[in-house]
């Protein structure tokens, strides 16, 4: 990277950082149960629901009881529940118009990433009608309060319920990129491990290394807090002490419990503080090639942390010894080098592998110009890297 560019990025970064504390960041108010969602729908004055989520979930009978309390207690509902793995401009507008049509005054984003992705879409059009998508992209762009907004995670990852960023794919380009201001951050999360039971365990696995990757990248970028790194940190406790348990036993409720409690921390520490290049290259994968995210991130973790050297020793030495992976006093390179391979231990455990099908070799410069895009000057990495080093990362994980 340029001289010019790698000082603009680090003054950039640096401003925002200062700007941390002046900022409207606020957590969802956590919910315990979908029985208590009405309560809230009336204490909020809304009386007509669109419900967001996707065909699997619903033909799962995952939204059942959510519908069925919603209808016992006066609501009207609507469902819209043909939402993708990484929602489109499609999905959105398809959304929309069920919202205006119903005349709904409040939304509910149950699923995964994805779903509540789109809800949280879904929402930033009925508060800007008059801005598309795009013209919302980048940072601080809606500034208008949404309408009130519920997420119901069915997987303990993606952090969604907590994040003031909506990722959307344009279904024509298939450019992916993210909306990020504070009217996002949905007004209550509904941490009910019930809902999680169901899980298929690769979908457990891949989620689970999702939530690991905020915490991680929130934890040893340059723009963290004190909260922030507390957060980051029992979200790493909390994953390495439970998600083998709930991959090889997916019906074990308290630890699936903790596991949302670990996206939800991981999910808190990332909005203030961000993620980094693990995070710009699975979206650039996930808006080409439909990638899962969260595959997407558990295959590409260990690569970046080692690239970025010695510049994260110390922090990953924490976290080792924090997760208790090696004893207080490890000397701080044999630390990062464990923690890094226990996250490649824990991979091999969970049958995901080092590479993603698909990718093709003409692809990879513009691939690296898009994960360039949206993290310089945006993510405060430890090693700042352009365009023709994020290549790298691509050729690492194609199949050969």
């Amino acid at each position: 990277m340029l001289i010019l560019k790698k000082l603009y990025c680090r003054i950039f970064q640096t401003v925002f950082k200062i700007a941390l504390p002046l900022l409207p960041y606020r957590k969802p108010t956590i919910i315990d149960s979908i029985d208590d969602i009405p309560d809230i729908l009336h204490k909020e004055g809304a009386t007509s629901v669109l419900l967001i989520t996707d065909s699997g979930i619903r033909k799962l009978g995952l939204t059942s009881h959510l519908e069925s309390v919603l209808a016992e207690n006066g609501f009207q509902i609507t469902v819209y529940d043909k939402t993708v793995a990484n929602p489109t401009t499609t999905n959105i507008d398809e959304s929309l118009a069920l919202y205006r049509e119903y005349k709904c005054n409040a939304i509910i984003g149950f699923g995964g990433g994805s779903s509540m992705d789109c809800a949280k879409g879904t929402g930033a059009q009925v508060a800007c009608p008059n801005k598309t998508l795009a013209q919302m992209k980048g940072i601080l762009k809606v500034r208008r309060k949404l309408p009130l907004l519920i997420a119901v995670p069915t997987t303990a990852g993606t952090g969604s319920e907590t994040t003031l960023a909506a990722v959307i794919t344009d279904a024509k380009t298939r450019y992916k990129y993210a909306i990020n201001d504070f009217p996002l951050i949905p007004r209550y999360a509904v941490l009910e491990p019930d809902v999680t039971l169901s899980l298929p365990p690769f979908i457990t696995a891949t989620t689970g290394l999702d939530a690991l990757t905020h915490a991680v990248e929130a934890y040893i970028g340059r723009s963290t807090t004190y909260d922030t790194r507390m957060e980051a940190l029992l979200a790493v406790r909390l994953i390495f002490d439970n998600l083998i348990k709930v991959y090889q036993n997916g019906s074990l409720k308290e630890a699936r419990r903790d596991m949302l409690k670990a996206s939800f921390y991981a999910g808190c520490a990332f909005t203030k503080s961000y993620v980094g290049y693990v995070h710009a290259v699975a979206h650039s994968l996930g808006g080409q090639y439909n990638t899962p995210h969260g595959l997407a991130n558990a295959v590409l973790l260990p690569f970046v942390l080692e690239s970025y050297g010695t510049a994260t020793h110390k922090k990953l030495a924490r976290m080792a010894i924090h997760a208790g992976i090696v004893p207080e006093g490890t000397p701080r390179q044999e630390a990062a080098t464990a923690f890094i391979q226990a996250i490649k231990d824990m991979k091999q455990k969970m049958g995901i592998g080092d590479t993603i099908s698909g990718i093709k070799t003409e692809d990879i410069p513009r691939l690296a110009g898009y994960a360039d895009k949206e993290a310089n000057p945006l993510y405060p990495v430890p090693v700042l890297m352009g365009a023709k080093e994020l290549e790298r990362f691509y050729y690492q994980i194609m199949e050969k």
